[in-house]
């Protein structure tokens, strides 16, 4: 690996690409001064030759609570020691103000956190904590956009160490502006060796882009041991952590929060949180028992189906993939002989949140079915099953989980797929659905 050199004004510390006897910003002569600088160097591992597993002990590792039951389950119990989160999200979808409330709740075990910020002053940090009533002469904070920084605040071995964001700090080991790729990767790379080596955690922030992924390589997800996701509407108060990556603990799972003028507040039984207010004598909504991760929660299917007065009718998806939308549509006019030409169709899921379960697709037809004849489902019904295109209902995944946990919650009728295990129940049509729910559709409906 070669060094690489640059050139400085002395006067005016510009840089530039090589050496010129003018400095193209002051207008000095002879100013440029060479600086080397040399390429960031992996550490060397400790084990050199390979060992057999079965020598190498496993022992349970202490994890360092968050004092947030679901986080901590989420997480597989905790922070591990030495281990490296990584949480993106968009701008103010509430990355800070979550990690905040967790370094504040973590001062109860005693243990000295570190909040290390690169975008926000000390006054700002000290506002939001007091907001939040988070703090403690175990909460220490620091403004700096330097790693060199970081590395000597580890050396004290706190339990936890925030670092918000990664993009906004620097490595006098790397070239680039803050951010590039270059520093990002020079950045991440000396936080985890250094994380690994003195067993303290670190959390990073991380940007995100339009698309809605990580900013910067692709390689900082792959070098951190957990990647969480912090999603939702920020016109709306739900927020939802998930968990994209772990190797510590279980991954695609996920965590609900409701934002309020005290911080985040984790939404412990979803399926009524998302049914409030429901007025179960309207037409067009429908329950839809859906599994995001390992969780089964109940949510809220609204359609409207109404006469267009449009040259081409109108198609609209919230929450879901509009794609999904034209699908059913198309098969219903197929399979059910309902004719939707001259009829405008908006549906949604209630409460802001976006869903990608395909057992969706049930719930979806019935709530369309009910607006479309203006007639409400039964009081109590539950929806959950994959519609392929002959108009045959599937099975999905995690069936059993989600016929009990409707069953606690006291739902009743269950209309969901016939599986392996039980023939004789559930239904195996769109067809026979229909006919139960509606009975024989009227003629203005045919298509």
């Amino acid at each position: 690996m070669k060094n690489k050199t640059s050139y400085i004004c002395k006067i005016c510390h510009a840089p530039a690409p090589r050496w010129q006897g003018q400095c193209s910003k002051c207008q000095a002569w002879n100013s440029l001064e060479a600086v080397v600088s040399t390429p960031l160097r992996s550490s060397t591992m400790t084990i050199t030759q390979p060992v057999d597993l079965r020598t190498i002990e496993t022992g349970v590792q202490d994890r360092t609570s968050t004092r947030m039951g679901s986080l901590d389950s989420v997480l597989g119990g905790g922070f591990v020691p030495g281990g490296v989160v990584l949480l993106g999200g968009e701008p103010g979808i509430g990355k800070s103000t979550l990690l905040l409330q967790v370094a504040g709740t973590m001062r109860e075990t005693g243990q000295q956190v570190i909040y290390v910020s690169g975008e926000e002053s000390l006054s700002q940090i000290r506002s939001r904590a007091d907001r939040l009533d988070m703090l403690d002469d175990q909460l220490l904070a620091m403004t700096t956009n330097a790693v060199e920084d970081i590395l000597a605040c580890m050396d004290q071995h706190p339990a936890l160490v925030i670092v918000d964001s990664i993009q906004t700090m620097v490595s006098s080991q790397a070239e680039g502006l803050p951010g590039s790729v270059a520093q990002v990767r020079a950045v991440a790379t000396t936080l985890v060796e250094r994380a690994k080596q003195s067993g303290v955690t670190v959390v990073l922030v991380g940007h995100v882009t339009k698309d809605g992924q990580i900013a910067g390589p692709k390689l900082l997800e792959h070098m951190v041991d957990t990647v969480l996701y912090l999603e939702g509407d920020k016109e709306l108060q739900v927020r939802i952590l998930r968990v994209v990556k772990n190797r510590f603990g279980p991954a695609n799972e996920l965590v609900l929060f409701e934002m309020r003028g005290q911080g985040m507040s984790i939404i412990e039984d979803p399926s009524t949180f998302f049914l409030q207010a429901r007025d179960t004598a309207l037409s067009g909504t429908a329950l839809v028992m859906c599994m995001e991760s390992q969780r089964p929660f109940v949510v809220e299917v609204q359609a409207l189906v109404t006469k267009t007065f449009l040259a081409f009718p109108r198609r609209t998806a919230l929450g879901f993939d509009a794609n999904r939308l034209h699908l059913l549509i198309a098969v219903m006019e197929k399979r059910l002989h309902v004719n939707f030409g001259q009829m405008d169709v908006y549906a949604k899921i209630g409460g802001g949140l976006r869903m990608k379960d395909p057992g969706m697709d049930l719930g979806i037809v019935a709530a369309l079915l009910s607006s479309l004849y203006d007639r409400p489902l039964p009081e109590g019904a539950v929806f959950w099953g994959e519609v392929d295109l002959n108009g045959q209902i599937r099975p999905v995944f995690g069936h059993d989980v989600r016929r009990k946990q409707a069953q606690n919650l006291g739902y009743s009728p269950l209309v969901h797929p016939k599986t392996s295990e039980a023939k004789t129940s559930g239904w195996g049509r769109l067809l026979d659905v229909q006919h139960m729910l509606f009975g024989a559709p009227s003629a203005k409906y045919s298509g």
